[in-house]
C-alpha cells in the first residue's frame, strides 16, 4: 500500500542515511534501552531502532501509516505501535505492567514540526513541574529555527523564553544540520538534530522562576524594570542587576539562565 504524505499532519519522509546515522549516534542506544518514537511515518528510523534497542514504542496518528507499520514490524517482539495523538495519550496508563516497554528511558524521533512546542513540554514538563521520571536522553529532528532557539545564548535574536525554559530543564546540544533536501517531499525549512539531556532542577522557587520568565519576555522590547514592576520595585531590581554586571536598562534577553536563577532567589 502506497501512503502519500499528508500536509495536515506535517508529513515529510526522511531520506538521508547520513541524518539517520547522526540521530542514532547521538542517541547512544544500548540493548537495555526502552525507546519512545513519536511520528514514525514510514518506519525509516523505526527499522534502525528495533535491532539496537531492548524495545521500541512508536506513536502514530495516521491510520493508514499504522496499517503499513503493523504489516512491516508487527511480528517484531520488541516493537509496540500505539495509534493515537501523542499529546493526549497517557503512556504510563497504557504501558504500566508491560515490563518490556516500561518505563521508557529515551526518546528518538523525527517529530511533526507543527506541534514541536507541546511535544517538548510533554517530554520535559515545565519549569514549575518537570516531567517525572525524566528521560535519560531525548534526540529529536526538528525545524532548524526552533533548534536555534533551544541552544541560543543571551543577547542573540533567537534567545527567548523557550530558550530559558528548555535550558533550565535540560542540557541542550546541537548535533547536526539537516538540509531540506534530506526529505521527500522537501519541506520549506531546514532542520537540525538536537540532543536534550534532562537534569535535576536547581534548588529554588521554580514556580516563581516560571512567572518571572513569562513576564520578563511578555513584551520583549521592554526593559525588565517595566515588565517585572508588579513583582519587584525598580530600585531593588536595579541592585540585583548590578550585582550580575547588568545595567538597569537590561531586557529579558540579556540575562543568562544563571542570572535568571539568581534573580529568582533574591526575589523569593
Amino acid at each position: 500500500m502506497s501512503v502519500r504524505p499528508r500536509k495536515r499532519f506535517g508529513q515529510h519522509w526522511l531520506q538521508s542515511p547520513l541524518a539517520l546515522s547522526q540521530i542514532l549516534g547521538a542517541a547512544e542506544i544500548t540493548p537495555e534501552d526502552k525507546i519512545l518514537e513519536i511520528g514514525p511515518g514510514l518506519g525509516v528510523l523505526t527499522q534502525e531502532l528495533i535491532p539496537r534497542a531492548g524495545s521500541v514504542v512508536s506513536v502514530e496518528l495516521d491510520r493508514d501509516l499504522c496499517h503499513k507499520l503493523r504489516r512491516r514490524f508487527g511480528e517484531r517482539e520488541n516493537f509496540l505501535l500505539l495509534e493515537g495523538d501523542f499529546l493526549t495519550l497517557e503512556l504510563e496508563t497504557l504501558l504500566t505492567g508491560q515490563l518490556q516497554c516500561w518505563p521508557l528511558n529515551k526518546v528518538v524521533a523525527n517529530i511533526p514540526y507543527n506541534i514541536t512546542a507541546p511535544i517538548l513540554e510533554k517530554l520535559l514538563g515545565t519549569i514549575a513541574q518537570p516531567r517525572t521520571p525524566a528521560f535519560e536522553r531525548i534526540v529529536l529532528l526538528i525545524q532548524k529555527e526552533v533548534a536555534e532557539r533551544l541552544v541560543a545564548q543571551p543577547q542573540t535574536k533567537a534567545y527567548g523564553a523557550l530558550s530559558v525554559r528548555i535550558q533550565y530543564l535540560a542540557h541542550c546540544q546541537w548535533i547536526a544540520d539537516v538540509p531540506r533536501s534530506a526529505f521527500k517531499p522537501a519541506p520549506k525549512v531546514d532542520s537540525a538534530i538536537v540532543c536534550l539531556q534532562p537534569r535535576p532542577a536547581p534548588d529554588g522557587n521554580a514556580q516563581r522562576l516560571g512567572e518571572l520568565v513569562q513576564l520578563g519576555f511578555a513584551q520583549r522590547r521592554k526593559m525588565l524594570r517595566n515588565n517585572l514592576k508588579d513583582l519587584c520595585p525598580p530600585d531593588k531590581l536595579g541592585e540585583i542587576l548590578a550585582q550580575n554586571q547588568l545595567p538597569p536598562t537590561a531586557r529579558a534577553e540579556d540575562l543568562s539562565l544563571d542570572q535568571w536563577l539568581d534573580l529568582c532567589r533574591k526575589l523569593s
